[in-house]
């Protein structure tokens, strides 16, 4: 993959600012320095990795198809983002990877799948670590994020992945869409806040 200056300075501030909206949301109504920190540093790692790895999904497959793909971070939504951590819930809308190239509408379903597939396919893991006793918060949290990232992209709404994967492939978007919520429904039944 090909990344520009540019494009490392936008997924870096967006990394950045989701990582300290998870932060807030989780020590905003008992706030403690030492918790936040560590918190906001646990964050970095699996928020930030979950994001992370769906961008650049979309960004290897638009480039595999010979597209001009590149990250940029939405300022306006990332204000929002740590604007409403403070009420204690999140809208994570941080960006996208802009893509520009002659496209069908099967290699544009496959570019937007890419993220939330990825996204799945750690939930999935995370699941079976917690399946056989790795009791760790961090993999309970990872499972959750994954989880919620997997959903909400896969929503057909606005600018979310959830449309073209939805116009490429019912079946598709149906199996996945069923398995982010399966997902999401067995993480109602564990705790997922990370410390």
């Amino acid at each position: 993959m090909n990344f520009s200056s540019r494009e490392l300075l936008e997924l870096g501030k967006a990394w950045i600012a989701v990582s300290l909206a998870f932060a807030i949301l989780f020590t905003i109504r008992d706030f403690a320095l030492d918790r936040f920190l560590l918190l906001f540093g646990t964050c970095l790692v699996v928020v930030g990795a979950a994001f992370l790895l769906h961008e650049l999904a979309h960004k290897f497959f638009a480039q595999r198809y010979g597209c001009w793909a590149e990250f940029r971070a939405d300022n306006k939504m990332l204000l929002l983002m740590l604007a409403v951590s403070f009420f204690g819930f999140i809208f994570a809308a941080p960006g996208g990877v802009l893509i520009h190239g002659a496209l069908t509408r099967e290699r544009h379903g496959k570019i937007a799948f890419a993220g939330p597939f990825v996204n799945l396919l750690f939930a999935v893991l995370f699941l079976a670590l917690l399946g056989i006793g790795v009791t760790s918060p961090v993999v309970s949290f990872g499972f959750h994020i994954n989880s919620w990232l997997a959903f909400f992209n896969l929503l057909p709404l606005w600018q979310f992945d959830g449309l073209p994967v939805l116009r490429w492939n019912k079946i598709v978007y149906g199996l996945a869409l069923a398995s982010a919520l399966v997902l999401s429904f067995f993480g109602s039944f564990t705790t997922w806040r990370p410390f």
